[in-house]
């Protein structure tokens, strides 16, 4: 048995343990990483043997509570209630379960964190997301989702000089260039037939504007699929890159001097299989004016890093300037024009990229669009340009991710959303992220975000 809030619980004689565990049998599977993502985007996890894998649906693996206040460097926080006294239990949910194709004899299950009596822990990005879906539910809504992202393909290779690695891209090929498939076109297939292999959809595939830049984007999903999707997506596209011995990394800006890598992230918002995102729709303009009226401090969760505000930078399409415009490739938040008969309105929120942990960015976009249906708060004139173009009349969104913390510190509606915990641990994670890559140069920076990422 399972609820939102309560509980969670599988008996292992339940029929859907004994599914699960049929099929990493069959399917040869020895060990089934049970994963989660921290406060500082980084995805985690412990791994069951098929041996004990119906004992562990039920009980999870145990871990430490200090795990959700270790930043990106591994460096362990000084957080209240999350120090070495204290134990959660990794519980996958059963139905992600999927084995992976680019690590043979593995399968991979999305877990909550969860306290040792099965209850809900406080600290959980996953529950925190499911909580939103469920205030969102009964204001009669539901959201569909999905992440659109980049990634930089090349090489890591020793520096010449003795210093940091570095990523050496696969190609110099130019945007949308024949040459940029061809170059990059085994790996390609091989990420989409795993993605598939995982009940992703891939819908679009290109090279993309910067060296070695790729971008596949897969289809839309309820909201926490596709959260648990992203999850999956960036595994995967690491661990093919690795059976290819190559590299490939999700950071908002790998190289400097080329583009930036976004998860930009599409959303429609459905009330009785209706989509309320559609023609002049009172209903999208106040989800809009609440994504604006919260967006600088969504920007600390949307792009949780230092080198996502590397990205984050006016007249390079990532959106850092806080307006909303039809098919403005330059506006922080796009309404999208359908694609075809059958294509359905969006919004695309262009400040958001895979540093992120994407069950709190998901959570908080959607406490902050159901506040501005709450509240029918009005976005304001749309804009049909560059908004870089007319200096001063246009606010831009925050330039660091110190500011951006700042600006969630002061955003009540989100730190109340947040909890007392889960806000304490990340902000504290992601403060002293700031100040280590503070203390050193852009190189040092570079590297760990391509390394973690």
């Amino acid at each position: 048995m399972r609820d939102r809030a309560g509980t969670a619980k599988l008996d292992p004689s339940d029929p859907g343990v004994t599914r699960i565990c049929e099929r990493a049998e069959v399917e040869e599977v020895e060990l089934i990483r049970f994963l989660y993502t921290d406060h500082g985007g980084v995805i985690r996890g412990k791994a069951a043997s098929r041996a004990r894998l119906a004992d562990r649906l039920s009980s999870g693996i145990g871990h430490t509570v200090a795990m959700m206040a270790m930043n990106m460097l591994d460096q362990l926080q000084e957080v209240e209630d999350m120090g070495p006294v204290g134990e959660v239990r990794i519980v996958p949910d059963p139905s992600t379960y999927a084995p992976l194709p680019y690590a043979p004899g593995a399968a991979v299950m999305l877990s909550d964190l969860r306290l040792p009596d099965g209850s809900a822990w406080a600290a959980c990005p996953r529950t925190f997301l499911k909580d939103a879906i469920g205030t969102l539910e009964a204001e009669g809504y539901t959201l569909e989702a999905a992440f659109e992202p980049e990634f930089t393909l090349g090489r890591r290779v020793p520096d010449p000089g003795g210093g940091l690695d570095r990523l050496v891209p696969i190609d110099d090929a130019l945007c949308y260039a024949g040459l940029g498939f061809d170059a990059a076109h085994d790996y390609t297939i091989a990420l989409m037939r795993a993605l598939h292999s995982q009940g992703m959809q891939v819908e679009h595939c290109h090279p993309e504007l910067g060296h070695g830049q790729q971008e596949m984007s897969v289809r839309h999903a309820p909201a926490l699929r596709a959260a648990d999707n992203h999850v999956l997506y960036r595994e995967t596209v690491r661990g093919v890159a690795l059976r290819m011995a190559l590299w490939a990394s999700l950071a908002p800006k790998p190289l400097a001097g080329q583009a930036g890598n976004g998860a930009h992230l599409h959303l429609s918002l459905w009330s009785q299989s209706h989509n309320l995102f559609g023609g002049d729709s009172e209903v999208r303009e106040w989800f809009i004016g609440g994504l604006l009226a919260h967006l600088p401090a969504l920007t600390a969760l949307t792009c949780g890093s230092v080198n996502g505000f590397r990205r984050l930078t006016p007249r390079s399409w990532a959106g850092a300037y806080n307006v909303y415009g039809p098919d403005n490739r330059e506006a922080a938040v796009r309404v999208c024009s359908p694609l075809g008969d059958s294509g359905e309105p969006n919004l695309e929120l262009k400040p958001s990229d895979s540093s992120a942990n994407p069950y709190l960015a998901l959570g908080a976009v959607i406490h902050a669009g159901l506040d501005g249906i709450c509240r029918k708060l009005d976005p304001g004139e749309a804009v049909d340009v560059d908004p870089d173009t007319r200096p001063g009349r246009y606010p831009r969104l925050p330039a660091s991710l110190d500011e951006a913390l700042d600006a969630l510190e002061a955003d009540e509606l989100l730190m109340e959303a947040l909890g007392p915990l889960r806000r304490s641990a990340y902000l504290a994670v992601k403060r002293s992220e700031a100040t280590a890559f503070a203390a050193e140069d852009a190189s040092y920076e570079h590297f760990h975000h391509l390394r973690v990422f």
